[in-house]
């Protein structure tokens, strides 16, 4: 039987979370938080400690009489957390109280294809092991930008993801690291980081708008995230908004990712460049050749005209969509992230506008829409929470 087999009924999985989430802490305040009878908390530390899951830190501050001892998670507990994103790759390795030790990041293409993406991320974590980061991972977290079957551990029919169809994930990191490994949308793995370390910490029904390449969004409520039966909860950008539009990466038309995604957004600069429309992006595609959301956000800080509208047109077409999602969800927190985010205050203001005009004033009177404050470390921060509830007995 295994360290990981040992621990999985709910009182081992609820105090494993509770050294993660307070550090050391002593064996009556444990039994107190628990509400469990000592003799049944003890006996469990003892298997915990003798699994080499738990160690003694020392006293605790005396408040009379006989000082308790603290315990702690293992110093040498390991998790790696992976958001792969459309362009992206990022790595971070954490001790089991989820605090980063080492972390990197560089630009890919998801693309490229799943064997490639998932070589390069073993050989970025045994760069990660090289320079110290651990010795054995106790378990994986890893996002990715598409449908996700959870149970199953692998994407399903993502359309900015090709060849990557039911790819066994889950299946090939575990057998290349040996630990358990599990697999999410990366606008999951982002809403369940803003909720364990960044603005949402302090509330259980939220929605986490990604907008990056795509357009989706991560449903948190009642402290859980919702994936729906087959995973695909969430994935609004490819609600339509106009059967007229444009054909969207998936095949349809109309999606709201056709109108307002990082693609989207580089194909309509591109346009009103060549168009004469805005001089700031001529200006920038002269020199560069191409045009990104960085190019149009600089070309709004400037004042240029055509780029503030771009952003506008956007955020409005995005706080559209949101309303419906707030009269139906009513959550108590809106946040938004991705790299589009970068677009600032005034995507922010456009979508708030819409939001609050929009949706009814008994579900808004108490929501602030706010930007990521983990900004592009929420999905590894999710990612770590993720590996480490599926390690210590009890999945998000």
């Amino acid at each position: 039987m295994t360290a990981h087999d040992q621990f999985q009924d709910p009182l081992a999985a609820r105090l494993l979370r509770r050294l993660r989430d307070a550090g050391p802490v002593s064996r009556a305040e444990l039994a107190s938080y628990l509400e469990v009878p000592r003799p049944r908390l003890l006996s469990e530390l003892d298997s915990l400690l003798a699994a080499g899951l738990l160690s003694e830190a020392g006293p605790a501050a005396s408040r009379g009489g006989r000082r308790s001892t603290l315990v702690e998670l293992n110093r040498d507990l390991r998790f790696a957390a992976v958001d792969l994103g459309a362009r992206s790759i990022d790595v971070e390795i954490t001790d089991g109280r989820l605090e980063p030790l080492l972390s990197h990041a560089e630009p890919a293409d998801i693309r490229s294809g799943p064997r490639v993406i998932l070589h390069r991320v073993s050989e970025i974590l045994a760069k990660l092991r090289a320079d110290g980061a651990y010795q054995r991972l106790q378990a994986i977290g890893i996002g990715v930008p598409g449908p996700v079957s959870f149970r199953d551990g692998h994407p399903v029919s993502p359309p900015i993801m090709p060849g990557w169809d039911r790819y066994p994930v889950r299946e090939v990191l575990s057998r290349e690291h040996g630990c358990p490994v599990v697999v999410d949308n990366d606008v999951n793995i982002m809403a369940i980081g803003e909720h364990y370390g960044g603005v949402a910490n302090m509330t259980d029904n939220l929605l986490f708008l990604k907008i990056g390449t795509g357009i989706g969004c991560g449903i948190y409520l009642g402290g859980r995230v919702y994936r729906g039966t087959d995973g695909s909860a969430g994935d609004i950008g490819h609600i339509q908004v106009d059967e007229e539009g444009p054909v969207c990466s998936c095949g349809n038309v109309g999606c709201l990712e056709a109108y307002f995604g990082g693609a989207a957004l580089s194909r309509d600069a591109l346009t009103a460049a060549r168009a004469g429309q805005s001089p700031a992006l001529a200006e920038r595609l002269a020199g560069s050749g191409t045009l990104t959301a960085a190019d149009v956000a600089a070309g709004a800080a400037e004042g240029d005209v055509r780029c503030i509208q771009l952003i506008r047109d956007g955020g409005r077409r995005v706080g559209t969509v949101l309303a419906g999602l707030v009269s139906f969800i009513n959550p108590s927190m809106i946040v938004i992230g991705g790299g589009l985010a970068g677009l600032g205050h005034l995507l922010l203001a456009e979508i708030r506008s819409v939001v609050y005009r929009r949706s009814l004033p008994l579900a808004t009177g108490n929501l602030p829409i706010v930007m990521s404050e983990l900004g592009g470390r929420a999905g590894v921060v999710g990612a770590a929470v993720l590996a480490s509830d599926m390690f210590y007995g009890q999945p998000s």
